[in-house]
């Protein structure tokens, strides 16, 4: 009979960890939380000290029970919940559940599901650590406060369904201000100018750039400037002035945290935050492979530390200098200093076996389990890769007081570049590529100016990526929050996502305005990112998690009173749509329900008349021209069917496009960034521009 407990939160993690232990451990679940405040009430006692009042999770009595059981059973629990705030929390709240006051009970913690990180962390087995749990009660007390507080204000103000939150609420602001930005940016006209040179002796042209005159350089602002230089230099003679050469490096890049893992997978792999982070658990909680059985793959997935143990650092060093050689391997690489609190109980996210290479797991992982985790390894093995070096030519041309600059890299070490590399690293390669025997004595010809005019660009919307990047400049939330943060605020539609660019909606917009009224600490950037160094602050044992709260909700309170009092209605229109209502004759409306979209009639509750909302793609169906919709079977899986089904059995599984073949007249369909024929008997493929060009 097993001797010892041992309590994780995921199912998942049961089997590996047992398979680690052996028969004297029983391994079991918590399936996350187990107690929680109440959903019908604020749960904090406002008047007794704000004391949190938990009650057991609906429908966690069961595993409770089960708990229970085994408790009574072991000679020793440990408590192995995640190693964060919350799984501190999670710990925590077990002991008071299991009610294992008096019994022999120790919190251990591993930043990786492997064998020895599982043995080791028995050994170094400890208390909870109450300062990590109180740091975790603040925040969620913190936050039930601003959403019971906050959000039946605007249920009541704009209309039923909304939220607020004390992370969501600045996230939301932040993208309405640069939305704001972008409305009141005034584009400001500049020009370039290109002097295109015969070299004697080489066959391709040397493109310069107007650099300015000899004493120093020049902005162009205008057609009249460029053209008077143009002018002035008709019939100039030209020389080479100045060749500099030099030698530069570009370090590795370090290894993922949880923000830059979101940010790197939004860019390369286009994964939305809430799709990387679900990836990132599976493989973390492990995944079946041929040899090893379930293993973890990567190291704990939410985390701001850039560290690596001393154990991955020789991992890494032996790999690299066996696989590329030794003057490849950088041994210890850099770690990011940063002032803000950073969780350096854990690492950065890295595999947990370098020797598991992505071309020995592409066959056995799903493909979007593979991209990531083939990510990951690439990043955590340049980080202990040397830097790149390139060498740099420069050169200066003068003529007619004037003077047009080239410059120019080539890789002459690859470095970290031979396994990674970024969109910045490629766009640098395709520079100018200048000849060896570019000097002083060389011959120049005058062939052609290239003006152009340009226009100052407004800032960028925000996209997933940049967003997560702002919020952890900035300071708001922690690793753990960005994505569900930039989940609510589009579940809740005060966001939509076009093209991975992020746009305010008019919900979102009223619902902004009415906090920065209301409520603008709350929506002060400033604000919080001053309470989470508070926070962390808890979590080192200088701050009272209670005199948090204590100092906080008074103000709440006093504010969502008077926003009672003082704010007014705002009523939002519905999105009134073509489809006419076959009931009333009325144009229906889109609505929101559990399940997403859905038509509506306006008449409601004299007409109770609603279908489906298919979005439409602008094209018409071949068979019988109703619209092509998009659609999804069961499963989830994107399609292109006819609206008219099932009198229409019209399907295909890529975008078609409002373009014909012109070799079978059958539709064109989407593919990467060709366009191929529907019909498979035919075989027409082209670039998508080719098909604009020919039309």
């Amino acid at each position: 009979m097993a001797k010892y407990l041992v309590i994780v939160e995921s199912p998942a993690k049961v089997k590996t960890i047992k398979k680690f232990l052996g028969a004297n451990y029983e391994v079991m679940a918590s399936n996350g939380h187990v107690r929680d405040l109440p959903v019908s009430s604020l749960g904090i006692d406002v008047e007794n000290d704000f004391e949190p009042k938990y009650i057991t999770i609906r429908g966690k009595g069961d595993i409770l029970s089960a708990l229970r059981k085994e408790v009574k059973k072991a000679e020793k629990i440990y408590l192995a919940t995640d190693p964060d705030r919350e799984g501190e929390a999670i710990s925590w709240h077990l002991f008071i559940a299991l009610k294992l006051e008096g019994k022999k009970v120790y919190r251990i913690a591993f930043n990786e599901i492997t064998k020895n990180a599982v043995k080791e962390s028995l050994k170094n087995a400890r208390e909870i650590n109450m300062d990590l749990v109180n740091a975790q009660q603040a925040r969620r007390c913190l936050d039930r406060m601003v959403g019971y507080g906050i959000s039946p204000l605007l249920w009541t103000k704009i209309k039923r369904g909304l939220s607020a939150g004390r992370v969501q609420s600045v996230a939301l602001r932040i993208i309405c201000d640069r939305e704001d930005e972008i409305n009141a940016f005034i584009p400001e006209e500049y020009w370039s100018l290109d002097a295109v040179f015969g070299v004697k002796g080489e066959k391709k042209p040397l493109v310069a750039k107007y650099y300015g005159t000899a004493d120093g350089k020049q902005e162009l602002t205008s057609k009249e400037q460029v053209d008077e230089i143009m002018s002035a230099l008709k019939g100039a003679d030209f020389n080479i002035a100045e060749v500099k050469k030099g030698e530069r490096s570009k370090k590795a890049p370090l290894p993922f945290t949880t923000s830059t893992l979101q940010q790197e997978a939004s860019k390369v792999l286009n994964y939305s935050t809430q799709k990387t982070m679900r990836l990132a658990q599976q493989l973390y909680e492990g995944v079946d492979i041929k040899g090893y059985g379930t293993i973890g793959l990567i190291t704990y997935l939410r985390t701001d530390s850039t560290r690596v143990s001393a154990e991955a650092e020789t991992m890494a060093e032996e790999y690299i200098s066996g696989t590329f050689g030794s003057e490849y391997a950088a041994g210890q690489g850099n770690e990011k200093k940063n002032e803000q609190k950073i969780q350096d109980a854990h690492e950065a996210i890295r595999p947990t076996q370098i020797s598991l290479t992505p071309v020995e797991l592409k066959d056995q992982l799903p493909r979007d389990l593979f991209r990531l985790y083939q990510l990951i390894w690439k990043r955590f093995v340049a980080s202990r890769m040397t830097a790149a070096k390139y060498e740099t030519t420069s050169v200066k041309i003068h003529g007619g007081g004037h003077v047009f600059s080239v410059a120019a890299s080539k890789v002459v070490f690859d470095g970290f570049m031979s396994v990674y590399s970024r969109e910045e690293d490629k766009d640098e390669e395709e520079g100018n590529v200048l000849s060896n025997e570019l000097g002083k004595d060389s011959k120049l010809s005058l062939e052609n100016f290239d003006p152009k005019q340009h226009f100052t660009q407004p800032p960028a919307h925000y996209t997933e990526a940049s967003l997560v990047r702002a919020l952890e400049e900035l300071g708001i939330g922690r690793p753990s929050t960005y994505a569900p943060t930039i989940t609510t605020i589009l579940a809740r539609r005060y966001i939509v996502k076009e093209n991975k660019n992020i746009y305010v909606t008019e919900l979102g917009e009223v619902v902004n305005n009415m906090m920065k009224e209301a409520f603008p600490s709350i929506v002060d950037v400033n604000f919080t990112a001053t309470m989470e160094a508070l926070l962390d602050g808890v979590e080192e044992g200088t701050v009272g998690w209670k005199n948090i709260i204590a100092n906080f909700y008074p103000d709440l309170d006093e504010a969502v009173k008077r926003a009672q009092k003082e704010l007014s209605e705002v009523e939002i229109a519905d999105e009134v749509s073509e489809e006419i209502c076959e009931v009333c004759g009325r144009n229906m409306v889109v609505k929101y329900g559990p399940h997403g979209k859905f038509l509506a009639c306006p008449g409601f509750p004299d007409c109770r008349n609603t279908k489906p909302y298919f979005e439409k793609i602008g094209v018409a169906c071949p068979k019988c021209g109703k619209d092509i919709v998009v659609k999804k079977t069961k499963k989830g899986r994107r399609y292109f069917g006819c609206i008219g089904n099932p009198d229409c059995d019209f399907m295909v599984w890529q975008k078609p496009v409002d373009e014909k073949c012109p070799t079978c007249g059958s539709v064109l369909l989407e593919k990467g960034n060709k366009l191929v024929c529907a019909d498979e008997s035919c075989n027409f493929m082209c670039d998508k521009i080719e098909v604009k060009k020919e039309n």
